[in-house]
């Protein structure tokens, strides 16, 4: 498969490591080193997909470009376009001209969420009461220096749309009805760290988003009927843990089992065949999983946003 990396950033250079020699060319506006400026200067005959590692002002109209010109597209979460309907389109373009348009959240592919996803549909924890996450990390004030990053609801739909994608990914529909416990602008001028909820959903679920964790760290707790299942950290900032606990009746300390990993973070090279596959088998695309994402990172962005007026 031919490719073009669009937007040399962080997430480009890393998304050009993984694709190797299926690079065909790199285009951004301003970078020295692309091969073009603009992707309608790339021409169409010579590639067959794109990595779409750019911000989001941009995305919904180089999508549509793209889509309608039969190329498959990996674009980098979250799908924030200007509205719902606007999803809902990229979706029938994709679809009208067997095109894959895939988000990218390269987190479904860590080792220790796979364990978690298969450890919940086993059935073995039994009812499932409770799952809390915490992602943070210490990037404030790089965030804070860069004029595209520092704006709109800030760390919600950064870091929080990966929080809400794991959640559908774990639990499926169960969850819903997400408010906002509390929203900070420490040191930026948006949201640089909140707290959501949803405590009317089985499972109840907290999340909470920093970019004032100075040690980038993760942590998982889903508390059951049956015992408990606890992720530490992930393989980027490993080691990476996760436990198992077996509860005891009517009280008392629980056996459990932990297994550890030390690696280097596999998912980029894990979600970048996983794209390929799709594209490779003519997969229909489906955006479902976006439009319930937009959804929810609009309303909560909302909420966050007025409670800090």
């Amino acid at each position: 498969m031919r490719v073009v990396v669009a937007g040399l950033g962080v997430q480009g250079h890393k998304r050009r490591a993984i694709a190797g020699h299926d690079v065909v060319a790199t285009v951004d506006p301003v970078h020295s080193a692309a091969d073009f400026r603009a992707m309608q200067d790339v021409p169409l005959a010579d590639f067959d997909a794109v990595l779409a590692c750019i911000p989001d002002g941009p995305k919904q109209e180089m999508l549509t470009y793209l889509l309608s010109n039969r190329k498959h597209v990996l674009v980098e979460k979250p799908l924030w376009v200007d509205n719902l309907a606007a999803i809902e389109g990229l979706q029938e373009i994709a679809r009208e001209n067997d095109a894959v348009c895939y988000v990218a959240y390269n987190h479904r592919f860590e080792p220790h969420y796979v364990r978690m996803r298969d450890l919940i549909a086993s059935g073995c924890l039994g009812k499932i009461y409770h799952c809390r996450m915490f992602y943070g990390n210490g990037t404030a004030r790089l965030v804070r220096n860069s004029e595209w990053r520092d704006h709109g609801a800030g760390v919600l739909p950064d870091l929080g749309s990966h929080l809400l994608d794991t959640i559908r990914y774990w639990f499926g529909e169960d969850v819903a009805g997400f408010s906002v416990v509390s929203a900070n602008r420490f040191e930026n001028r948006s949201p640089d760290h909140v707290v959501i909820c949803s405590r009317d959903s089985k499972p109840q679920v907290e999340l909470e988003m920093t970019l004032l964790s100075w040690r980038n760290h993760f942590t998982c707790d889903v508390i059951a009927e049956r015992g408990s299942a606890h992720i530490r950290s992930l393989c980027k900032w490993g080691p990476s843990s996760f436990t198992t606990r077996t509860r005891l009746l009517p009280s008392g300390r629980p056996p459990e089992e932990t297994v550890t990993l030390t690696q280097d973070d596999p998912t980029w090279a894990l979600e970048y065949a996983h794209f390929k596959s799709l594209c490779a088998s003519g997969k229909q695309t489906d955006l479902s999983q976006d439009v319930w994402l937009y959804r929810n990172l609009s309303q909560l962005s909302s909420c966050a946003l007025e409670q800090m007026q």
